[in-house]
């Protein structure tokens, strides 16, 4: 397959949300020594895109950027220095490319995607699977038997149900929609509460455990929701801190809270790739209990659409934009 000269790519100019998506077209230069040149199938969406979109994310981001960073696609063409990748290797970005074990590495690398899994599905790994996976599976291993509280139905919270649920843990859900609740119940959640209809669910997560509390939650809600997940924590627990999707300015009192219970609580910044390499065992060992769930596919002329999808928070698992057809989009991907 030839490499086309052009490719084409969505560009935020002024970040003023969907309707600010440009699409433009770039000429593809051959890759140099130490880079790859990969030809990108899929990307899903974050609530970190519509952030950056709407120019309120905590990060600083460049003008005129092009958005989302979770992609999967096929290697199409390699520098003359590069070892251990080939033509037709199907790949996965890495969130956060400096990072391969433990601390942050100065060596980039990308990570392979399970064979079972399409570019679409793939294309979910990078942050909210990785995410989900060192939430549970990082410094505190979760255990059989162990009780797990997941915030929300959203990629990470359905990622951390699925990995909890093969690891042999009881899980919990919690969801303002019924109908969500329904889709985590079919997933195999043990327990389901609606915190519309039960505002006080810290309340019946310690009626759940028989008064104990859950071993990990999954705290994606901010400081709208952190002090109840606290309360919902055994002794000893932790709270993983993934995501800041109801913040509400509340100052929540951490210290009384935490001291009382012990509790640990972790900030969670996507993941290694050794923990990537690691959670593609876990997939490939339980695909059909694992296998990442794609609520809705967009083509890449629909972009905007894809945004508003996610916004409207209509979605269950991931919204995922298709990107090659005829048309190409690329990355440069450097090997050291």
């Amino acid at each position: 397959m030839a490499v086309p000269i052009t490719t084409r790519e969505y560009h935020l100019p002024k970040m003023d949300f969907a309707d600010d998506l440009t699409i433009r077209t770039k000429t593809i230069e051959p890759p140099s020594a130490n880079e790859v040149l990969v030809k990108i199938h899929a990307v899903s969406l974050q609530h970190r895109d519509l952030m950056v979109a709407t120019g309120t994310y905590f990060a600083n981001c460049v003008n005129d950027l092009v958005p989302c960073s979770d992609m999967a696609g096929e290697v199409v063409a390699i520098g003359g220095d590069v070892k251990g990748w080939k033509k037709g290797d199907r790949v996965c970005a890495n969130f956060i490319t400096e990072h391969l074990y433990g601390d942050l590495d100065p060596n980039i690398q990308q990570t392979f995607p399970p064979h079972h899994l399409s570019y679409e599905e793939a294309s979910t790994l990078p942050c909210a699977a990785v995410t989900a996976y060192n939430a549970l599976l990082g410094p505190v291993p979760i255990k059989a038997g162990d009780h797990i509280l997941v915030l929300g139905t959203g990629g990470v919270s359905i990622f951390a149900l699925q990995f909890a649920l093969a690891s042999g843990a009881i899980v919990i859900v919690t969801s303002s929609s019924d109908d969500k609740l329904k889709t985590a119940t079919k997933l195999g959640a043990n327990h389901v509460i609606n915190y519309k209809q039960t505002p006080n669910w810290d309340e019946e997560v310690l009626k759940i455990t028989n008064g104990v509390g859950v071993d990990h939650v999954i705290e994606v809600g901010g400081d709208g929701t952190l002090a109840k997940s606290m309360k919902s924590a055994r002794y000893g627990g932790h709270v993983q801190l993934v995501s800041f999707l109801a913040q509400k300015n509340v100052g929540v009192e951490i210290s009384p809270i935490a001291v009382w219970k012990s509790i640990t609580l972790r900030g969670v910044q996507i993941g290694s790739v050794a923990q990537f390499k690691d959670m593609d065992r876990l997939i490939s060992a339980n695909p059909e209990k694992t296998r990442p769930i794609v609520d809705k596919v967009f083509p890449f002329e629909e972009a905007k659409q894809a945004y508003l999808y996610l916004n409207s928070q209509a979605h269950v698992g991931k919204v995922v934009i298709k990107v090659s057809k005829d048309q190409w989009s690329s990355i440069y991907v450097d090997y050291i």
